[in-house]
């Protein structure tokens, strides 16, 4: 039996619904072994409002655990998600040139759910520069794609395209950009330019706040078809069904969060 091995590189959410955690999970139910390199901590403060606080790891610890995975195991397809420093995209870069990964996953997270301000806006520019070239495909939602296109705002279906044609330019081979509630659409939609044509990928919109990690899910799962040998445009779709079902069936953890649920396309059938 062929095993197909997914890395992702990103932030550990220790309430379990975002970064590695989601990742982790979303491999495990699409048939994907995950392994990981984190690259920060974040933890929520349940005394201030569940407010997050970062807790970068050293550069020579990320570099030790990419060399455990890429160097001693190998894998079919690589994800990114929280890079907190342009040192850690440089990294990451240096990583997947010197061992050729083929399927590269850049889902530019630049804030913490339900935020609008970058967390560190150096690195905007690293994941302009230097990891959109190296991407499979780039995930970005809508404040993401504003940051990297340049178009300040993106309200309608007709400017996620023209973002999504902007930021093909900086190099990745495939531009995904997440509509979600964003956009004032009936249905859930995204954007997928390849270089040549845009695809309209739609999907109910559900009334809920409860999508914690949703878009972590949704590049996760794309990484995971990737892995598997799908071509970028089932991946995608794939992904789409996935994160659907996660997030029609999301619940509430607590006062301040609900993530999207991880196996609700497994137990939906």
């Amino acid at each position: 039996m062929r095993i197909f091995k997914a890395l992702a590189v990103a932030g550990s959410d220790t309430s379990g619904g975002a970064g590695l955690q989601a990742d982790l999970k979303t491999f495990q139910e699409l048939g994907v072994y995950g392994m990981t390199a984190i690259t920060v901590i974040v933890s929520q403060n349940p005394n201030n409002n569940w407010s997050h606080d970062i807790y970068p790891l050293p550069l020579e610890v990320l570099e030790a655990q990419m060399e455990t995975v890429l160097g001693g195991i190998g894998i079919d397809a690589l994800k990114t998600g929280m890079l907190a420093t342009t040192e850690v995209i440089s990294l990451v870069a240096k990583k997947i040139d010197k061992y050729g990964v083929n399927n590269v996953v850049i889902d530019p997270v630049m804030a913490c759910k339900g935020t609008d301000e970058v967390l560190h806006p150096e690195t905007t520019i690293g994941l302009r520069e230097i990891l959109a070239p190296r991407a499979t495909i780039i995930t970005p939602n809508i404040f993401e794609a504003t940051q990297l296109s340049g178009i300040r705002s993106i309200r309608s279906v007709e400017d996620m395209k023209a973002a999504a044609v902007e930021i093909h330019k900086l190099g990745p081979k495939n531009v995904l950009i997440k509509g979600g509630a964003k956009i004032d659409t009936p249905d859930a939609v995204d954007v997928l330019y390849d270089g040549n044509e845009c695809t309209i990928l739609r999907s109910p919109k559900f009334n809920t706040t409860y999508t914690h990690g949703a878009g972590c899910t949704y590049a996760s799962a794309i990484t995971a078809g990737l892995a598997k040998g799908l071509p970028v445009h089932e991946a995608v779709k794939q992904a789409k069904e996935f994160i659907t079902a996660a997030i029609q069936a999301s619940f509430p953890l607590n006062a301040y969060v609900g993530p999207t649920y991880h196996a609700a396309h497994r137990l939906n059938k």
